[in-house]
């Protein structure tokens, strides 16, 4: 079962944070970041929780 976070993203597009759920995912640089959905536009987004 993949891993979940819950809590704020900044919104690029809407330039707003929003309130969202994401997958955790590892980069190819090692870190762990949350990748969602903004709820508004639909932009995806993108958080970076720290090392792996």
């Amino acid at each position: 079962m993949a891993e979940k976070y819950t809590g704020e993203f900044y919104c690029v597009k809407c330039k707003e944070k929003r309130e969202t759920e994401g997958d955790v995912v590892v980069s190819e640089s090692g870190r762990k970041m949350a990748k969602g959905i903004c709820p508004v536009c639909g932009t995806k987004l993108n958080r970076i929780l720290g090392k792996a």
